[in-house]
Order: C-alpha cells, then structure tokens, then sequence
C-alpha cells in the first residue's frame, strides 16, 4: 500500500510544477511585458492571480476564504499569515484582490522559469544579511508610495514540523507603524496537510482560509512594535488551535 503513496506522491509534485510551469508558458509575452515598468505591477498581480487559481484548482484544493473584513480598494494594506507550505503564496495571491508586492527569501529566485519573474517583481530579501534587510525597507517605501500593498510572512521561514505557529520577526510591524497602513492578519489552516515541504506527503482536499479583522496603526510609534507583533500573531495561533480542534 506504501508503494503506491509514494508513487502518488512523486507524480502528485511533478504535476505540481508542471502547473507551475504552465501558465507562465502560455502567458510569457503578457507577463514581460507587464514587468518592463514598475507601473504595470497591476496587470502583472492580475496575471498571476489566475496563474495562482489555476494552480490550486489543478492540485484538487477546494479552497474557501471567509472574510471578517472588507479591503478598500487603491488603499494599501500590510497582509501578514502563517507560513508552512510552497502554496502559500498562491492561496495569498487567490485571497486578496488588491494588488500587493511579496517580500521573499532570495533563494526562490533560482526556481527556473518562475524564478525570473520571482526576482523581478518581489522584494528579495538575504535575512543573513543585514544590508539586504536594510535595502527590503527601502524598497517596499517606494512600492508602498505607490500605491500597492506588501505581504510578509512575519516567522521568516517555514517552522519545523512540531511548531504550530513560530515567533514573528518585526520587521512587517515597523513597516505598518512607519507608513501608518493597517495590518490584515490572514490564517491558513490546511496548507501544511495539502502539500507540506516534506516530499512524501499532500494530497487534495480542503483548504480553508480566513482573513481576519484589520489591525490599524494610525498614532502607532516604532514603541509599540513589540506590541503590535505579539498582537497579531496571537489572532492566527488562535486561528489555527480553533482549525484543528
């Protein structure tokens, strides 16, 4: 029986990244053009919005998305979430209309195909390196003058197996208090059990979301980061014990 759930598996990830590979494939021209001019990065989110459903629809991942709140639109946000799984970006980029810019490690960079427009559209971050996480700051100021929204994954990775949800760093916080932009605390339930990092292992089925109510920072200072940080991850700790009861 173990036999053919690895089989499952190992045919389960290759079809993975061709899904992956897909679409991007096929929308090539639309999307290099949509990354020659930082103010064509709406076209691009559209893009990749449908690159993302497809992907999840492709996987068997019956997704719903409750919503305790209702985002403005052309207002920026700072979207923050638990972070176990490789379709984590594609579930954020399915749940959230406004178009956003995703600060990410650097490694994913070297992806092929996806990591071409991965490098040029994200904010790459070395967290090794405190230069590089100096240069992030800058970088998501100018977007966030844009007009656009930043996603961070405040635990900055992916926790190890036996950790339900890992302390957040600060540096989403210091960005929301600095530009006075609400925090929209999103929790994702089932992404670790659909398709973990662990290679023998996923599957279709559920996947539940829930974008909960805004954080606001206005009259917010750099003090009450701490604050602000401890705050918002006790909301999807809270999420996810209620999920897995």
């Amino acid at each position: 029986m173990m036999f053919f759930k690895y089989i499952f598996w190992t045919l389960y990830r290759i079809w993975f990244y061709i899904l992956v590979a897909l679409p991007i494939l096929i929308l090539f021209p639309m999307l290099l053009i949509s990354i020659l001019k930082e103010s064509w990065y709406p076209f691009f989110f559209k893009l990749a919005r449908v690159w993302a459903k497809f992907i999840l629809i492709g996987m068997g991942f019956n997704y719903t998305i409750k919503r305790e709140q209702t985002l403005e639109k052309g207002k920026s946000y700072m979207f923050i979430a638990n972070h176990t799984s490789m379709v984590d970006i594609m579930l954020m980029l399915t749940a959230v209309k406004n178009p956003f810019v995703f600060v990410g490690k650097k490694e994913l960079a070297k992806i092929p195909l996806f990591g071409f427009f991965y490098k040029r559209t994200c904010i790459l971050v070395d967290r090794s390196s405190a230069k590089s996480r100096q240069a992030v700051f800058l970088r998501a100021q100018r977007r966030l003058q844009q007009g656009l929204s930043i996603c961070i994954f405040p635990e900055g990775g992916v926790p190890e197996e036996h950790i339900i949800l890992d302390t957040f760093k600060d540096g989403a916080f210091r960005l929301a208090i600095n530009h006075q932009i609400p925090i929209v605390p999103l929790t994702f339930a089932d992404n670790k059990k659909r398709f973990s990092y662990t290679f023998f292992s996923g599957g279709p089925g559920k996947m539940r979301a829930k974008i909960h109510k805004f954080i606001p920072t206005t009259g917010l200072t750099t003090d009450d980061t701490r604050h602000l940080n401890e705050s918002s991850r006790d909301i999807i700790l809270n999420q996810l014990q209620s999920f897995n009861k």
